[in-house]
């Protein structure tokens, strides 16, 4: 008896614990987060450096968010960056299948040297490549375009390796039973491979659109015109003329994270499927 209720104490303990690390680590993450969002619904007369600290806003307004549309053509730069956005997870999405795809389940000579460079696209670090990528968009006359923003990324190498595993998981027998019934390859792959990795797709279209809409130095280097300019872009230069009133910052902070907090939320029931992807269902 009372090893059980020290065990029942032990392992209350522990959840305890578990509990108030979780905890820990959302304050850390969502923390920010919740203070640029309060601090964006604070008016001119409140003050933001109250101690201790106020997340609810004594008379919240929307006000700061009208500013920001009145300084900087945000909305503009907004539909830039999703002009971006999507056309990398279009891009995404349709080269890392294809090339995972056949990394994973088609036989061609020099398969592992592929999958090897994939890896090692991985260990080069932005800076090392952004001057010949520079030189190569000049050369091909696309600067100061968005076309020029999205081709470096558009079938990043991390997505190819990621849907090369989520293909390797289906069972051969599937394919097989499918060549037999005389399924070419472009059938087997869009009948068969594609909606069993439906979760690593919504995986890679999450990460695409969150590396392109929160991609700062790349289009900063690349665009010259201020009409092309993305949304962290312009938002930079909101931060560098108003920092002194940091409400239009946090402001332009909360534009700038609503779409990929919309865009995890519609897609999040796919996000974590991982765990069965690539299972036969019966």
């Amino acid at each position: 008896m009372s090893g059980g209720v020290r065990g029942n104490g032990v392992a209350g303990w522990e959840k305890g614990l578990r509990y108030a690390l979780l905890l820990t680590v959302l304050v850390i993450a969502v923390g920010p987060f919740l203070w640029q969002l309060s601090t964006s619904l604070k008016g001119t007369t409140e003050d933001i450096y109250t101690n201790p600290p106020r997340f609810v806003p004594q008379d919240p307004t929307l006000g700061n968010y009208s500013r920001v549309a009145d300084i900087i053509p945000v909305w503009d730069y907004a539909l830039n960056s999703l002009k971006v956005a999507v056309a990398n997870v279009v891009t995404n999405c349709v080269g890392a299948s294809l090339a995972g795809y056949a990394l994973a389940r088609l036989k061609f000579r020099g398969r592992r040297i592929a999958g090897l460079a994939f890896v090692m696209a991985l260990l080069v670090p932005l800076e090392s490549i952004i001057i010949a990528q520079f030189t190569t968009m000049r050369a091909l006359e696309l600067n100061n375009t968005l076309v020029a923003v999205v081709l470096p990324g558009s079938v990043a190498a991390l997505n190819v390796l990621l849907m090369r595993n989520a293909f390797a998981n289906i069972p051969y027998e599937v394919e097989e039973a499918a060549l037999i019934d005389g399924a070419n390859v472009w059938q087997r792959f869009l009948r068969i491979g594609l909606p069993a990795v439906r979760g690593t797709l919504a995986v890679v279209a999450i990460f695409a659109f969150m590396g392109a809409w929160d991609d700062f130095l790349w289009p900063l280097i690349v665009l010259s015109d201020s009409e092309n300019f993305t949304l962290t872009v312009g938002l930079n230069f909101l931060h560098g003329t108003f920092q002194q009133d940091p409400r239009l910052v946090a402001a332009g902070s909360v534009i700038a994270v609503a779409p990929l907090v919309v865009m995890f939320a519609c897609l999040q029931r796919y996000f974590f499927r991982g765990v069965g992807e690539g299972a036969v269902k019966g």
